[in-house]
């Protein structure tokens, strides 16, 4: 009789045993799937950040060759720290080689106020096979916004209103404050002239400023 009452028990439990397997595997599925949704938009939150960066770097490479091209001319300078003058996309194309880097594609890429690039990408590759339908062709969408700022300030010799005459005069150079750094440029020695990241932050909005 006992023989008999364990044997119903077992055979009651086993379905009980077997449902609480399926459901504790639908959960690591279902766990799964989100990881691999996290994962996708983390990747693509990434490709947008270097994105963003990447064409805000490239201006300002371009905008401190510039300032070495006018270096004997300072009353050009605050333009060119201000960002005066430079092309409204011309870093995007850097934007779209680190999206691609990081597997994803620039859907499109804005210059902003203050000076920077707000950029827009999508994963290139989708979540995959999950639990959940219609995970396998999904692809993550995250944008980041990179912004410029001049870190240097400097004196012009007899004020702002300095004229550089009939364009045969040269104006002695000002001093360059960049942060905690002074600079005096000097055109005969390339080591008085500071680098780009010495004339330019790049950062993104989101984060503070830093030497990047």
């Amino acid at each position: 009789m006992r023989a008999t009452r364990y044997g119903d028990d077992a055979g009651q439990a086993f379905p009980i045993y077997i449902t609480v397997v399926a459901g504790l595997l639908f959960l690591a599925f279902a766990y799964l799937a989100v990881g691999q949704a996290a994962a996708n938009r983390n990747g693509a939150q990434t490709a947008a950040d270097a994105a963003a960066l990447a064409a805000a770097q490239d201006t300002r490479d371009q905008l401190a060759g510039r300032w070495v091209e006018d270096l004997l001319d300072p009353t050009k300078w605050q333009d060119i720290f201000d960002g005066i003058g430079v092309e409204p996309d011309g870093g995007c194309w850097r934007a779209h080689e680190l999206a691609a880097q990081n597997d994803a594609a620039v859907d499109g890429c804005d210059p902003t106020e203050p000076l920077g690039y707000t950029v827009t990408v999508t994963s290139t590759k989708p979540v995959g096979d999950s639990i959940v339908p219609g995970t396998e062709d999904m692809k993550s969408t995250a944008s980041a916004t990179a912004v410029i700022e001049s870190r240097c300030e400097f004196e012009l010799p007899g004020g702002d209103e300095a004229d550089p005459g009939d364009g045969n005069d040269v104006l002695p150079l000002p001093r360059l404050t960049c942060g905690d750094t002074n600079w005096d440029p000097d055109p005969e020695d390339p080591t008085t002239l500071p680098d780009p990241e010495d004339l330019f932050d790049v950062h993104l909005a989101d984060s503070p400023a830093n030497d990047e």
